[in-house]
């Protein structure tokens, strides 16, 4: 699902990102999704998912 960039959202940049040129991605965890964008344009859309489905791409990983 894509929806409009929230800016109340508390933001956490990847611990894999890139080092420097922001080549990465940003979670949130608005209730009851997680929410996901690109660093290089935070104003742009986000992808949603439940967190049962983040639960399981971080067990993957």
């Amino acid at each position: 699902m894509n929806l409009l960039p929230d800016p109340a959202l508390n933001w956490r940049k990847s611990s894999f990102s890139d080092g420097g040129n922001g080549a990465c991605v940003e979670v949130a965890w608005p209730r009851p999704r997680v929410a996901v964008r690109d660093s290089k344009h935070p104003t742009g859309p986000m992808l949603t998912f439940p967190h049962v489905t983040w639960k399981a791409l971080l067990a993957t990983s």
